[in-house]
């Protein structure tokens, strides 16, 4: 009782992502259902080895008078609550909660605690069937060694191969049929240097939604020269979606193809984007990066999924592994071949997902001999490799959330506040620049925070993390692990949503075009249209 009421307790402060109701009161019974279960793990072990108990009627009382406490206890922090989320949303620039979530976050706690309290005893029933039915041909402790892993083993067929796989069935076709969705938004294009308009190699209904939102949104020529007051040309975007074919060597040779047909290796700069899970590509960011080169880019992206990433970073951290490796050899392949003098300067990017498998999609002895220019990865997802690598061996002093890495020459950070890495020597002529939020529950979930507090936790702790954040054991995975599936919850600059002002800051500190001092990367920041 005591146990899970710490845990239920704690599971209502404040973490990266503030909660509504719903998934405050999942967290809320997770957390209360984990304390009961250690405390009754507890309890059983300390009867096991016959340490002393207090007599039954004296047990009583201490039992009716700790439940009192426990009572209080919690119902003082369910009135805390909402004061502990509201802190966090100031932070964030989010409308305080309502006022009748402390009631319905207790209801739907206790609810989910109830059932996952019935699925214990049910799981405890067939062991103790099964024990008794061995019995008959083994001895009482083998019989009962043997009953707990067939049910162990049974339960977790039954919750792997069945409710969740079919959860995430359920979870494709659903993003399958939204990816099919065409939306007046997002009209075919005529323009020949358009992928899916008349003389392209893709056809526009292959392209899949987000790919038909890709190709559709961004600044035109006409746009990007009124914001900018600067001659400008017609930025080249390239998609090919899931459905364009078959298998992803096939896809990354149609890229190459649909890039040669329309001359984009002879803009200045080229730029492969690896979309997300869905296949989305941020159009906040590929906007500014079109306002800063005023169109002089060719954008290349290749759906290798439909369904949302933080599905794939919890069961699969190397989905779409393949695609990413397939579309960068080809176009790489391609750019190598050509002058060093007239070919463009080739960058990486991706956001969350994405960002993960372009970091993936290459290895060192592949380019360590004609690198390509760099690469701006945003939101980096917990597990990606050169991101943990360099945040491990950050400079002493630095914070994790926002670190330094030797002279600041080949990586560097930023965040959305402006603050940057500390760097000793200019750009050289490899570099990668993350953008990160302190707040960002895909960069920063642990799953080592069951046991021990976050790097990220010590002080001084990121401008829009909290300081009523408290570690705790189980508990803190537990919130980390909801925080990740509400990432894009906060609005632009908090969390896993990343703001055209933050673009355009990271674009313009990693390529360094001319004519943009900080005066014009103001005006751009507050004149441009945002594409939604």
């Amino acid at each position: 009782m005591v146990l899970g009421a710490l845990f239920f307790i704690a599971s209502l402060t404040p973490s990266l992502v503030p909660r509504d109701t719903a998934v405050q009161a999942a967290l809320s019974g997770l957390s209360l259902t984990a304390g009961y279960a250690i405390g009754l793990i507890l309890s059983a072990l300390w009867r096991r080895l016959e340490f002393p108990r207090l007599p039954v009627p004296r047990l009583r009382r201490v039992q009716v008078a700790v439940a009192g406490l426990c009572a209080l206890a919690v119902s003082v922090a369910l009135w805390r609550a909402s004061d502990w989320q509201n802190g966090l949303r100031v932070l964030m620039d989010m409308p305080p909660v309502e006022t009748v979530r402390p009631f319905s976050i207790a209801a739907g706690a206790l609810g989910l605690f109830l059932v996952l309290l019935w699925f214990a005893r049910l799981v405890r029933l067939a062991t103790a069937g099964l024990s008794r039915r061995l019995e008959r041909v083994l001895p009482g402790p083998q019989a009962l060694l043997v009953a707990v892993v067939l049910t162990a083993v049974l339960f977790w067929n039954i919750g792997n191969g069945v409710l969740v796989r079919g959860a995430l069935t359920l979870a494709d076709r659903a993003y399958a049929a939204l990816d099919g969705v065409f939306e007046e938004a997002s009209p075919r294009p005529t323009d020949q240097r358009k992928t899916g308009a008349p003389g392209s190699l893709l056809d526009w209904e292959d392209l899949g939604r987000q790919g038909r939102a890709m190709v559709a949104a961004g600044p035109s020529r006409v746009l990007i020269e009124r914001v900018t007051g600067v001659p400008a040309r017609e930025p080249l975007r390239v998609y090919v979606g899931l459905n364009s074919a078959d298998d992803p060597q096939t896809r990354a040779e149609l890229v190459l193809a649909e890039l040669q047909r329309i001359d984009a290796f002879s803009r200045g700069t080229l730029v492969i984007a690896t979309p997300t899970g869905t296949g989305w590509v941020d159009p906040a960011g590929q906007a500014a990066l079109e306002y800063l080169l005023h169109g002089d880019v060719a954008t290349v992206s290749v759906q290798y999924s439909y369904v949302a990433s933080w599905l794939a970073l919890l069961f699969d951290m190397e989905y779409g592994v393949e695609t990413a490796r397939a579309v960068f050899a080809e176009v790489y392949g391609y750019w190598q071949e050509l002058d060093p003098g007239d070919r463009p300067a080739l960058y990486l990017n991706g956001l969350s997902l994405g960002s993960l498998n372009s970091d993936l999609s290459h290895d060192l002895h592949q380019v360590v001999g004609d690198p390509f220019d760099g690469a701006l990865w945003v939101g980096p997802p917990f597990g990606s490799p050169t991101w943990g690598e360099v945040t491990r061996n950050r400079n002493p002093g630095t914070p994790f959330w926002l670190p330094s890495y030797r002279d600041g020459s080949a990586v560097r950070f930023r965040n959305q506040t402006g603050l940057q890495s500390e760097a000793r020597a200019e750009w050289g002529g490899f570099r990668i620049l993350y953008l990160q939020h302190a707040s960002d529950a895909v960069t920063f979930f642990d799953p080592q925070a069951a046991w021990r507090r976050p790097a990220w936790m010590e002080p001084p702790r990121g401008p829009d993390v909290s300081e009523q954040f408290r570690w705790l054991p189980v508990v803190t995975f537990l919130q980390l692990g909801i925080d990740i599936m509400t990432a894009v919850k906060p609005p632009d600059g908090f969390g896993h949503s990343y703001a055209f002002a933050s673009y355009v800051d990271a674009w313009a500190e990693l390529l360094e075009p001319e004519g943009w001092d900080a005066e014009a990367l103001a005006a751009l920041k507050r004149e441009a249209p945002v594409p939604d």
